[in-house]
């Protein structure tokens, strides 16, 4: 397609916008209420436009400027990435937040061809203490923090 300059930017600006678009049709059934009172659409309605609005900007630059183009599908980052996250969801009421954390972010390292395993694991060991302090300490979800030996 010659008429688009800039293709990375324009396939991204067509995806944002057909999320908001989702976003928009989905939210259409529900009550929008107002800025003092809002109902159950309101945010999902307010957040579909702004997509649109982001993608329709970015799109026209797509079509406008010269960018780069488009790079190849890869399925590495993919696999290693979202399998590592449904693992993690599976096994964390087994290892506990701090290993399930450790083992997410090192596993999901893989994905990328620059993986250094010395700051996947200070990345993990960081990722890990923010998890508790986040999730346990400051929301007080009822996950076990260590595996189930130390627990007690």
């Amino acid at each position: 397609m010659s008429w688009i300059k800039g293709p990375k930017d324009f396939w991204s600006g067509m995806l944002f916008m057909a999320f908001g678009l989702i976003a928009v049709a989905v939210s259409s059934g529900y009550r929008m209420g107002i800025a003092a009172r809002m109902g159950p659409g309101y945010f999902p309605r307010g957040l579909g436009v702004l997509l649109l609005i982001l993608g329709a900007i970015i799109t026209l630059r797509g079509l406008r400027s010269k960018g780069e183009p488009v790079p190849a599908f890869v399925v590495r980052p993919l696999v290693f990435v979202l399998g590592t996250v449904i693992v993690f969801g599976l096994v964390i009421p087994w290892t506990g937040v701090v290993l399930g954390t450790l083992f997410l972010i090192f596993v999901a390292s893989f994905a990328s061809h620059e993986f250094r395993w010395k700051e996947a694991l200070v990345a993990g060991i960081l990722l890990a203490i923010a998890a508790v302090l986040v999730f346990i300490v400051g929301l007080k979800l009822q996950l076990p923090i260590w595996p189930w030996p130390w627990n007690q």
